[in-house]
């Protein structure tokens, strides 16, 4: 890992949503270290700032795909780019999923919004490999149907098990309407013999969590990816700080047999 941003071009831009966008990047001359599936690179948008993001994919060579939403000065800069444009890439870094926990298993995908950015590259990485692992179940919750996150890739996905869901319906939209965990149930897994990989707003992370322990999936056996904001994304300034862990250090991915008891504190 570099700890000074290294230039990146980009090379393709695609708007996923009315506010989110994903920018493929190539190194203008010394490659990053190899990212991980989990693993995010601090992006920094020359002349407004730094922000974390995760890697949504790891294509061919040095190239990687990052999805950002608009939320802030430094997103949106990065959202207004364009091919040919530069961005300062840091990493990787963090921890990653542990896919290798999860072979001979069945694997549970579940993410809430912008949560499914960093759990594509697991979900490919698991396509490809079909032989390594059990049966494979997505499951996805959005606020509408135009926040719904790589809606063409869930025909792929749905091969195997791959179900959406949205808060708000709108015209034309025929897919579920509630919260992700009501499809919990219809997924094609066996509690005591998967993992879960879980990525989205806190307050859906410990649903997710809870709802699979209740219906006998093992704490450790559940990995979340958890966000807090990160400054320095070395582990000195504090401003992650989530009890004991430092999560731009310690995390993002932790288990939930960790993160269960720290996120149950509102104060945290």
């Amino acid at each position: 890992m570099t700890s000074a941003p290294l230039p990146h071009r980009v090379v393709d831009r695609r708007e996923e949503t009315h506010d989110t966008v994903t920018l493929t990047l190539e190194p203008c001359g010394e490659a990053p270290a190899p990212f991980a599936p989990g693993r995010f690179a601090m992006l920094y948008a020359f002349g407004v700032g730094e922000i974390p993001v995760s890697v949504s994919r790891i294509l061919d060579g040095s190239r990687l795909a990052h999805t950002v939403r608009a939320v802030g000065s430094v997103s949106q800069a990065l959202c207004e780019l364009g091919p040919g444009a530069q961005v300062g890439v840091r990493g990787p870094l963090g921890t990653g999923w542990d896919l290798a926990a999860a072979r001979g298993r069945d694997v549970l995908v579940v993410a809430g919004g912008i949560g499914l950015a960093p759990l594509r590259p697991l979900i490919e990485s698991v396509l490809a490999e079909p032989e390594a692992y059990g049966r494979l179940n997505v499951l996805a919750g959005a606020r509408s149907p135009d926040d719904l996150l790589y809606a063409q890739e869930f025909p792929r996905w749905r091969r195997p098990f791959a179900e959406a869901t949205v808060d708000r319906p709108a015209a034309g939209w025929a897919g579920r309407v509630g919260i992700v965990t009501d499809l919990l149930d219809e997924a094609g897994f066996t509690p005591a013999s998967a993992t879960a990989f879980v990525c989205g707003p806190e307050v859906m992370i410990r649903a997710t969590g809870r709802a699979l322990v209740h219906r006998g999936m093992a704490p450790a056996r559940i990995q979340v990816s958890l966000e807090r904001n990160m400054r320095c994304a070395t582990g000195h300034c504090g401003h992650c700080q989530l009890g004991s862990l430092l999560l731009c250090r310690d995390g993002p991915v932790v288990g939930h047999d960790l993160a269960e008891p720290l996120l149950s504190v509102r104060e945290l």
